[in-house]
């Protein structure tokens, strides 16, 4: 209505429809440059519910770039949400999605993290599975590639300040993309083209186990979307919203995970250890984490055969290493939790390479 209080809270066309984010006519697109009424509105909603007695741990923001109508004003918005969240709530975190360069809103007066598409998501689909976080797309000259993978992790990683790494959500799907366990069939695919069914055949839980590994040790904060746990399978949106299979889980991936998440609470350089790289070559990786005396190793093999690899721990630093004592490794088939020692010599440990599979070592 022309005499609504609220009107220039949006922009309206000639013919009086108003602007929506992206033409989706059900999202219109809020204008904080045209009524300073609805920037206090939205600060004191910020504000609201990160303070007593909600108490919430912070604020998740969508596609958080596309707000404003300019580039000054979006970064001028999210400086005066983060003044505002924090003199509520000092603790209160403030995580955005985002995808591509995260640098103009990184410098401490915005946003203090990021769904961590890019430093995380997409080079582990890659290089697990060759495909596309969607699964609009295989592309086979990346599964497996070793350089390919670290190629794109480096320089994702370093637009990071550290703590904003340590903080991003890593995760391997969610609400917006096909589901990590469908893309392990290494097929392309949409719900309304290949039915519901289809998201469900040819998945590899060997794959799924080597991804989970890597969420568990990777420099960030594990983020499981619901169902991760129980290889829920889904092409992307909607496909990705699944209700949870209550009474046919898979508990022995339920299981695995619960480990792993154990492994992960218990290592402080898990957590917020430094990462060096130990190796990437074709259908392997291996990485070290280390934090004091804490040492962690992982071997990645996304191979179909059996072999060996020499790992170069002496590049953790340190005392000099005695031997590995693996605390869990995955296969095609399941997962081992028993202690078994492998010595370093010079430096160096030779470790099976089982196929499709991923090790966690700590360092002795």
């Amino acid at each position: 209505r022309p005499d609504s209080p609220y009107r220039n809270f949006f922009r309206f066309g000639q013919d009086e429809s108003y602007e929506s984010w992206w033409g989706m006519e059900t999202l219109p697109k809020l204008n904080y440059e045209g009524d300073p009424r609805l920037k206090e509105e939205i600060l004191q909603i910020g504000r609201k519910w990160v303070s007593p007695p909600y108490s919430a741990d912070g604020w998740r923001l969508d596609v958080a770039a596309d707000l404003g109508h300019s580039p000054e004003e979006n970064h001028k918005f999210w400086r005066e949400f983060r003044r505002a969240v924090k003199e509520a709530n000092p603790e209160a975190v403030i995580l955005a999605e985002h995808y591509g360069d995260i640098s103009p809103w990184m410098d401490g007066s915005q946003w203090d993290t990021v769904m961590n598409y890019d430093a995380f998501m997409e080079p582990v689909s890659w290089f697990l599975t060759g495909m596309e976080k969607h699964s609009n797309k295989y592309r086979e000259e990346l599964l497996g590639n070793g350089e390919a993978f670290w190629a794109a992790m480096i320089p994702n990683m370093a637009r990071f300040p550290s703590g904003s790494l340590y903080a991003a959500m890593n995760q391997l799907d969610n609400h917006d993309h096909s589901r990590f366990v469908t893309r392990t069939s290494r097929r392309t695919g949409r719900l309304g083209a290949d039915g519901t069914a289809s998201a469900e055949e040819g998945i590899d839980l060997g794959v799924c186990r080597e991804a989970a590994v890597m969420q568990m040790t990777w420099p960030g904060a594990p983020t499981l979307y619901y169902g991760n746990e129980t290889a829920l399978p889904g092409w992307t949106d909607p496909d990705s919203r699944r209700p949870f299979p209550w009474g046919k889980e898979n508990w022995e991936m339920i299981e695995f995970y619960r480990e792993l998440i154990q492994i992960h609470r218990k290592s402080p350089a898990l957590i917020r250890g430094s990462l060096v790289r130990l190796l990437g070559e074709h259908e392997l990786l291996a990485y070290g984490r280390f934090l004091g005396e804490e040492r962690m190793v992982v071997v990645i093999h996304n191979g179909p055969s059996e072999g060996r690899a020499e790992i170069p721990v002496e590049l953790l630093g340190g005392s000099p290493a005695k031997g590995l004592i693996r605390l869990i490794e995955t296969g095609e088939t399941g997962y081992n939790i028993g202690a078994v020692r492998l010595p370093v010599r010079e430096g160096k440990a030779a470790v099976p390479l089982r196929p499709v599979s991923a090790a966690i070592y700590r360092v002795e």
